[in-house]
């Protein structure tokens, strides 16, 4: 076989297909009944035949497979490819929820329902609950399908952090589809929760399909999220940063043009297909401040962020308070949304149609440069019926994510803190400030504390308003915000929903790795335990100074009993005083301090540093106890840092 060296990927070799064609098996001796050793496969039959999941059909020709793998422009054009797809996706889903929305709310065409001024009562109790109905019985009839009854779909920050960017395009489907349904009836969920997934999904199809490595595929996975965040609100840098921060985990060079890319492109795609009025028109800066920012500006604006901050740490423990009650109550799963809906329609019907969907059209009322000036206790109550609508929505069952419905509240937020702060603080009347200006803030530093990503909320503030002097206020109120939620709650809202689950999830960093790095691939296990009872002079005699230097000791019942240190019970038989026989029990040391093989590294790192032992005895089970092998703290730490340095080039860019 010939070895060739991949010109653009250095230090990564493979079989040249010329070699595989006219390689032969070797002939078997006669009379011999081994089998001839098999040729090297292809990538097609990799497909067919690894786990019987993928087959030929599904990846792409070989040398455009080869093109993308190799070089960046192929990479490149890879993730446009992936943005213009995620734009029609968006498009897709829009169109869709807006045609549902007109059905069930006989609403003009192209009217927000969130702005609609006259909606008849009825419709405005029973679309939701009607929409729960209908998610209900595919909650039902998906049920009844056995290769769906697993796990939750995972999305695009799970993906990255575990599985090395592989979703599931027929999970991420069926999120979309219950997605549609519940946006679309009235829900109180935000659509961006669906885009994401369907759009990193695809990208995720793509990427395996051209079989890219392990990186390549995260990266494109975050080119999918950018694409469609960025065509979500036509914000090319928020889509960006969106990917950086909270799907890719971290910004490097290498993964800046494609991510670009991919948002440019979805932007592009998507305002061409279904064009959508800015979240914020500031005709003149007026309506923004009424004199030129100065740094005191900050202040006020450090005030909003820590008060975000509350807020966004209420609403995500309101969503965890509202799972539990549906769950207590015994309502069955499939009918939990269609109660859910009755309570969001009857919220619509007492406060305003404003707390329904994902609330574009009320967003835009209120960034109007004439809003209608709600007073004080109007805003208080808009936004309480809005929190508990989303939570209540959520909780109840219905898909979709809190992203716009944080970005309406932030503005209500917002506008309570520019009304109430001069009533309190009468000095705040003299900053130059408005309620507009006070709801962009608001709106970037709720939506941080619930979702995350400091910088995309940023750039989301800079692209809806175009003033650079606003966004460096954003920028100091989203910062306040996400460091005390961090400090204090610790979670985003889609990290505290995994921590719920049972995942110990913070980010969107690659952690899978350590997780295969576990105790069981890392340990020896040519080991030989000896008997507790075993005689101390006859324990010496079988293991002399200069032999291995920690012997494992079991019970009668062969159960781990603890570890000798070989020079100890030397030292202890040399110094036992003359007619005491020391017994091979009191110089056994760990008793209670042992490792399991599903333990990953940086586990046994941290058991290795409380046991302050150089080793360790590897059991089956706590319970069990039966001594399968040891491990000891240098190599477990080297191989660590040696997968640490091998993350730390990939996300450099660097070879590996």
């Amino acid at each position: 076989m010939v070895w060739t060296r991949r010109p653009a990927r250095p230090y990564e070799w493979r079989v040249s297909q010329r070699s595989n064609r006219t390689a032969k098996p070797a002939a078997a001796k006669p009379g011999s009944t081994a089998k001839p050793a098999p040729l090297a496969r292809t990538a097609a039959a990799r497909a067919a035949g690894e786990g019987g999941r993928r087959t030929a059909w599904m990846l792409a020709p070989e040398r455009l497979r080869a093109f993308v793998r190799r070089s960046e422009a192929g990479m490149v054009l890879l993730a446009a490819l992936t943005g213009c797809v995620g734009g029609l996706a968006v498009s897709g889903m829009n169109l869709a929820t807006q045609g549902l929305r007109e059905a069930l709310y006989r609403l003009p065409h192209g009217a927000r329902l969130s702005a609609a001024q006259e909606v008849e009562p009825l419709a405005l109790l029973l679309a939701p609950c009607l929409g729960g109905v209908a998610l209900g019985l595919l909650l039902v009839a998906v049920g009844r399908i056995k290769a769906m009854r697993r796990r939750p779909a995972i999305d695009p920050i799970e993906a990255n952090a575990l599985h090395g960017g592989r979703m599931s395009l027929r999970d991420s489907l069926y999120v979309v589809v219950q997605n549609v349904i519940s946006n679309g009836s009235g829900a109180s969920v935000g659509l961006e929760a669906g885009y994401t997934q369907i759009c990193s999904g695809i990208a995720s199809r793509l990427g395996i399909s051209f079989e890219m490595r392990r990186a390549d595929l995260r990266t494109l996975v975050g080119c999918g999220a950018a694409a469609a965040i960025a065509a979500a609100f036509g914000a090319p840098l928020t889509g960006a940063f969106y990917a950086f921060e909270l799907i890719i985990g971290t910004y490097a060079i290498a993964t800046l043009t494609p991510v670009v890319v991919a948002a440019l492109c979805g932007s592009l795609v998507a305002r061409g297909l279904v064009p959508a009025d800015p979240l914020v028109d500031v005709a003149n800066m007026q309506a923004v401040t009424t004199s030129t920012v100065t740094s005191f500006e900050t202040l006020p604006s450090l005030v909003l962020g820590l008060v975000c901050a509350g807020l966004g740490i209420l609403i995500m423990r309101g969503v965890t308070l509202v799972e539990r009650l549906a769950q207590a109550s015994r309502i069955p799963r499939a009918a939990a949304p269609a109660v859910g809906g009755l309570c969001v329609g009857a919220l619509a019907l007492v406060a305003s149609p404003q707390v329904l969907s994902g609330g574009h059209g009320a967003l835009h009322q209120h960034f109007a440069e004439h809003a209608a000036d709600d007073g004080i206790l109007g805003l208080v109550i808009l936004f309480t019926a809005k929190a508990t609508a989303s939570a209540i929505s959520i909780g109840s069952g219905f898909r979709g994510g809190l992203f716009f419905a944080s970005l309406f509240l932030g503005a209500l937020a917002g506008k309570l803190f520019a009304l109430i702060g001069p009533l309190l603080v009468p000095a705040m009347a003299a900053f130059g400030l408005t309620p507009l200006a006070y709801a962009v803030i608001g709106m970037s530093a709720l939506a941080v504390a619930v979702i995350g990503g400091p910088l995309t909320m940023t750039f989301l503030a800079l692209e809806v308003t175009g003033s650079l002097p606003i966004t460096g206020l954003v920028l100091a109120a989203v910062i306040a915000s996400s460091l005390t939620v961090r400090k204090t709650f610790g979670y985003s809202f889609a990290t505290w929903r995994f921590h719920l689950r049972g995942e110990s999830i913070r980010s969107a960093h690659d952690v899978g790795w350590i997780r295969t790095l576990t105790v069981g691939r890392l340990m020896r296990k040519d080991i030989r335990p000896v008997p507790l009872d075993t005689p101390l002079a006859s324990f010496l005699r079988a293991h002399p100074i200069g032999s291995p230097s920690r012997i494992i000791v079991v019970d009668a019942e062969e159960r781990y009993a603890g570890m000798v240190l070989v020079p100890e019970a030397h030292a202890a038989a040399r110094d036992a005083q003359e007619g005491d026989e020391p017994r091979l029990a009191d110089v056994v040391r760990y008793p209670t301090e042992f490792l399991t093989p599903e333990m990953n590294a940086k586990e046994a790192a941290s058991l290795f540093d409380r046991a302050e032992s150089e080793a360790l005895a590897v059991v089956d089970s706590p319970a069990e106890r039966r001594v399968i092998g040891m491990l000891t703290e240098s190599h477990t730490l080297k191989r660590y840092s040696d997968e640490l340095e091998r993350q730390r080039r990939t996300i450099a860019g660097e070879p590996v």
